[in-house]
């Protein structure tokens, strides 16, 4: 298990510096974009696009490899009044149903990512399915994740106590 967790930890690293790489490239279009715009009056629409792009393959690819399940949004006020077994069972119900809801949509999103084969981008004139794949991956992802927290909760240690005076930024 220690090969397997150095591995992991190894990934995770990199999945950081794909987001960082993206974050910076997404900065430098739109300060392209403003320079173009705003010194040589002269506006140039791939900038805009590529920001676009790279917006949501950040926020989907993030999700899917970087957020870890403690930096993700939840109603902290009602799972931290909960008891262990209450937060135990609303941590398997949930994921459950979100292990449903993207399992039932995954073959409608396949079948309509690779339909958009058929449109391009306007200016850079990227294939819409391979814009798009990248939200197959982050619903292959969460489905991953979601049954190794489910898995965890139904037979792992009861969850923690909840202190809110020790809410962090998952850092």
């Amino acid at each position: 298990m220690p090969r397997i967790a150095r591995l992991g930890g190894w990934l995770a690293g990199k999945a950081e510096n794909i987001a960082a790489a993206m974050l910076l490239a997404m900065f430098a279009a739109f300060l392209l974009q403003i320079v173009f715009r705003y010194v040589f009056n002269l506006p140039i629409g791939w900038t805009h696009e590529i920001s676009v792009i790279l917006w949501l393959w950040l926020v989907l690819f993030g999700a899917a490899f970087v957020v870890s399940e403690s930096e993700e949004i939840r109603l902290d006020i009602i799972y931290g009044s909960a008891s262990r077994r209450t937060r135990r069972l609303m941590t398997i119900v949930s994921a459950a149903g979100l292990i449903l809801l993207y399992g039932v949509s995954l073959p409608a999103v396949v079948d309509y990512v690779t339909f958009m084969k058929v449109q391009k981008t306007a200016y850079l004139e990227i294939r819409f399915d391979w814009l798009y794949s990248i939200y197959v991956v982050f619903a292959v992802a969460a489905i991953a994740r979601y049954l190794w927290i489910g898995w965890r909760a139904l037979i792992g240690p009861e969850p923690d106590d909840v202190d809110p005076t020790r809410a962090a930024s998952g850092v």
